[in-house]
C-alpha cells in the first residue's frame, strides 16, 4: 500500500460522478486524503525504524512500527513547537496533518458538515504536495521524525 494509492481514491470519489459529487462522496473523499498522509507517516515510521523494502527486516517487526503510530499523539505531537527544529518539509507535513485530521473529524463525525468539491480537490492537492515534499526531505531528518513521532522524551 502507497500513501499516494489514497490520494488517488480521493480524487476518484471527487470527481467519478458527473455533475456534482454527493456529499458523501466529498466526506469520504477528505477522510481518505487524510489517510494518506496517516500513512505516509506510518510506512515512515516503519521504513525508518525496521528498513524498507527489500532490507533485510522482519516483517512482524515492520507490521508492528507501522501500526505504533497514534493518531491522537501524532497529532499532538505535530503541532508542538519542537516540530520547528525539523526541515520545511516535515513542517509542511506535520501542519497538513492536523489541519486535515480536523477536517477528517468532521466529514466523518459532523452530522451536518457540507463540503464544496473545490474545497476537497484543494486539500487533496496539498496531501499530494506535502507527501511527495516529505519523501525528499533527508533520511536522517525522516528517522529523527518517526523516534520524534514514536517515542516519549524524559528530561
Amino acid at each position: 500500500m502507497r500513501a499516494l494509492d489514497f490520494i488517488e481514491t480521493a480524487r476518484h470519489l471527487t470527481t467519478s460522478s458527473s455533475g456534482r459529487p454527493r456529499q458523501s462522496d466529498l466526506r469520504r473523499a477528505v477522510s481518505t486524503a487524510y489517510y494518506a498522509l496517516f500513512h505516509c507517516l506510518a510506512i515512515c515510521c516503519a521504513d525508518m525504524l525496521v528498513g524498507g523494502a527489500g532490507a533485510n527486516r522482519s516483517d512482524a517487526a515492520w507490521r508492528q512500527a507501522y501500526r505504533a503510530l497514534n493518531h491522537g499523539s501524532a497529532k499532538k505531537r505535530c503541532a508542538q513547537q519542537k516540530i520547528r527544529e525539523f526541515p520545511n518539509e516535515i513542517q509542511d507535513l506535520a501542519s497538513t496533518f492536523v489541519d486535515m485530521q480536523k477536517k477528517r473529524n468532521t466529514a466523518d463525525y459532523d452530522p451536518d458538515a457540507a463540503f464544496s468539491k473545490l474545497e476537497v480537490i484543494q486539500s487533496t492537492r496539498e496531501a499530494e504536495d506535502v507527501i511527495r515534499g516529505f519523501t525528499q526531505a533527508p533520511r536522517r531528518d525522516r528517522r529523527a521524525f518517526a523516534v520524534y513521532l514514536l517515542f516519549d522524551s524524559r528530561s
